[in-house]
């Protein structure tokens, strides 16, 4: 732990000198912040038209099922941003995904590949402190996002949306699925730049797991599924032993010698 909390810090004085490299985690949570609010909030209010008011809504919103003290517009609300809340398990995948998938390649090509390979670090620890490093600033930005995001719901929503949103489900959602899903992301991510040249072929790889996400996300809003606190928390552990599983392949797929000559 000693040693990867060394490299990590290394990560960390990078990613300091390239701060640019965050403006992608920036984008995807102010989109996650300013969408949600928009269309549940905004528009119903400009229009003059309350959400309640939609038949499809009321029918799709009841498989979130009853909550105690909330009228027929704060049940859609709180349904609403319950579905909403999925896009900020976007926000470590693809905002950290170029620095997962340019940690590799772009350490060969400022030359610094070569001696942190001959250091006594073995795989594993480079590789996850390689994910890590890359993970860590994007959840913080995200952990800020969804601040911002419960205080938006606490200051704008129908009164009881906000406790409502302050259940298992959501901090299942939050602490374990979310994370999960970007480590397993970011490990491939890491995995695949060992073996190419270029950091987008990574990148393009690593961002694979926004397909099930996405369709997730679809099948949520149309009604048709609704994931509950232990479902999502099974899900959550199947991925964090897929991403266990993935670190060890990716430690016997990374050839060190390999790369150094392979790479020249």
């Amino acid at each position: 732990m000693t040693r990867i909390r060394v490299l990590v810090a290394k990560e960390f004085l990078d990613l300091i000198r390239h701060t640019t490299a965050l403006v992608p985690v920036m984008i995807v949570t102010l989109m996650s912040l300013v969408l949600p609010f928009m269309i549940v909030v905004a528009i119903p209010s400009i229009s003059g038209q309350p959400l309640e008011n939609d038949s499809d809504l009321i029918r799709v919103s009841s498989v979130a099922g009853v909550q105690a003290g909330l009228s027929p517009d704060g049940q859609i609300q709180f349904f609403l941003f319950q579905q909403f809340l999925m896009l900020f398990l976007l926000t470590p995948i693809t905002g950290a995904m170029a620095l997962a998938a340019h940690s590799i390649v772009g350490e060969k090509q400022a030359r610094t590949l070569e001696p942190l390979l001959a250091s006594p670090i073995t795989t594993i620890e480079l590789l996850v402190a390689k994910v890590l490093g890359a993970l860590l600033p994007a959840l913080a930005i995200s952990a800020a996002g969804l601040a911002l995001y419960f205080a938006g719901i606490v200051a704008f929503a129908d009164p009881g949306v906000a406790s409502a949103m302050l259940s298992g489900r959501t901090l299942v959602l939050v602490a374990v699925v979310g994370p999960a899903a970007a480590l397993v992301s970011l490990q491939s991510a890491i995995v695949i730049s060992s073996r190419v040249n270029d950091a987008r072929t990574a990148q393009q790889f690593g961002v694979l797991i926004v397909i099930p996400l996405t369709a997730l996300l679809v099948a949520q809003f149309t009604g048709s599924l609704w994931l509950s606190a232990t479902s999502l928390g099974l899900a959550g552990l199947g991925l964090l032993a897929v991403w266990a599983a993935l670190t060890l392949v990716s430690a016997r797929l990374f050839e060190r010698e390999a790369i150094l000559t392979r790479w020249r």
